[in-house]
C-alpha cells in the first residue's frame, strides 16, 4: 500500500490509476492523516434468479400462529410474580 500527499495525486493522478489497475491500493493523506483509498475495482459476481432452487424448504405451516407463539409475542403468562 502506498501513500501520497493530496499534491503528489493531483500531480500524478494517471500514474496512481495505473498503479490501481494493476491491483495496488494507493492512500491520498492530507497533512499525514488518511483521507481517502484509491484501488483497484472489485468485480460482482452477476445475479442469477433461481439459483438457489430446490435447496431452500419451508414447512407447510411455517405462517401457522399458535398460542405458544401469542404468549412469547404479547408476553402473556410472562410476566414476573407481583407485577
Amino acid at each position: 500500500m502506498t501513500t501520497v500527499n493530496v499534491y503528489e495525486a493531483k500531480s500524478s493522478l494517471s500514474r496512481l490509476i495505473a498503479a490501481a489497475e494493476a491491483g495496488e491500493t494507493i492512500v491520498i493523506a492530507r497533512n499525514g492523516k488518511p483521507v481517502a483509498q484509491l484501488g483497484p475495482v472489485v468485480a460482482r459476481v452477476a445475479r442469477v434468479p433461481g439459483r438457489m432452487k430446490g435447496e431452500i424448504h419451508l414447512a407447510d405451516d411455517f405462517d401457522e400462529w399458535t398460542s405458544e407463539d401469542e404468549a412469547a409475542w404479547y408476553g402473556t403468562g410472562t410476566e414476573p410474580a407481583g407485577s
